[in-house]
């Protein structure tokens, strides 16, 4: 561990201790007793996403609620924690990191969750996303804002960008509703797996290509930006689990469920899962598993 993610932990746990602390007394003996642990005598923590956005964007995104979490588990735990932030290039880098261990816990699209879980079915589901105390939102397929394309069927002959070749929304979802409307690959132009939802959106906005789909967040971001794209279909999606190993210990596991499960009403958490999380299951994502079958015959 290097200076700074030793201090990223500290710096949370101070700022618990500080609410908590009586007296200047109190708190000196609290650090006198801590920072004398050179070799940060506490329960060290990587977590791991992949940028399905910019990636200066994910690290602002998720560095706040990082360090509110360890200085929660702190408190639960009775002992520092730090929590170090690791970003994968594209989602199969990702999946790979948390099924070999290498990064100890996650947050990760349905279908990502599904590949993991073949890989290793040892991981567990710390907690879902709330969506208005739901765990369902919406991807959505976008075509240019002058486009005359009026309904998904209109997109025989014509052009489609997708996400990532594994993304729940940029893929699966996305090509089973163009499946259910009558569209396969055999009746587009063109198609392509551009990576990033917000790659998509600008494509579709720049001309590249007639429609793409994206998630309805990255949409809204990008029409607040210029970007000259509106909204062909929508459909269901299930939120994002947050993934644990299956080498974090249980106590570290029931800690971090028990804060993210507690905290639906903090600001900070409202910038990562606006309406907090819920308890999930893995059989949240039968949905996801059907698209993911059901794409096959893209």
């Amino acid at each position: 561990m290097n200076v700074f993610e030793w201090t990223f932990g500290i710096i949370a746990l101070f700022r618990t201790r500080l609410r908590q602390a009586a007296s200047g007394a109190v708190l000196a003996a609290w650090l006198a007793a801590l920072l004398p642990a050179a070799g940060f005598a506490g329960t060290e923590l990587v977590f791991g996403t992949y940028a399905a956005d910019k990636p200066t964007a994910t690290v602002k995104q998720y560095q706040p609620f990082l360090s509110f979490l360890a200085g929660r588990m702190s408190e639960e735990l009775g002992e520092p924690v730090s929590i170090r932030l690791k970003i994968a290039k594209e989602y199969e880098e990702g999946i790979r990191q948390l099924a070999s261990g290498e990064v100890d816990f996650a947050r990760f699209g349905p279908a990502s969750y599904v590949h993991v879980m073949k890989e290793n079915p040892g991981i567990r589901i710390i907690a879902m996303e709330s969506k208005n105390g739901q765990k369902r939102f919406k991807g959505v397929i976008v075509v240019h804002a002058d486009s005359t394309v009026q309904s998904v069927a209109d997109l025989a002959g014509l052009s489609f960008a997708f996400g990532d070749e594994l993304s729940t929304i940029g893929r699966y979802l996305s090509q089973e509703y163009l499946l259910d409307s009558g569209i396969s690959s055999t009746d587009l132009m063109e198609f392509a797996y551009l990576g990033r939802h917000d790659l998509v959106g600008e494509a579709v906005g720049a001309g590249k290509y007639t429609a793409g789909a994206l998630k309805e967040s990255t949409y809204k971001k990008l029409v607040a930006k210029g970007v000259p794209i509106r909204v062909l279909a929508s459909f269901d999606n299930v939120t994002k689990p947050w993934l644990a190993s299956s080498e974090m210990p249980d106590d570290v596991l029931e800690a971090m469920r028990k804060v993210m499960l507690s905290s639906e009403n903090e600001e900070i958490v409202r910038r990562i899962s606006k309406n907090g999380f819920l308890l999930g299951d893995d059989q949240d994502y039968d949905i996801i598993r059907r698209a993911m079958e059901r794409s096959l015959a893209f």
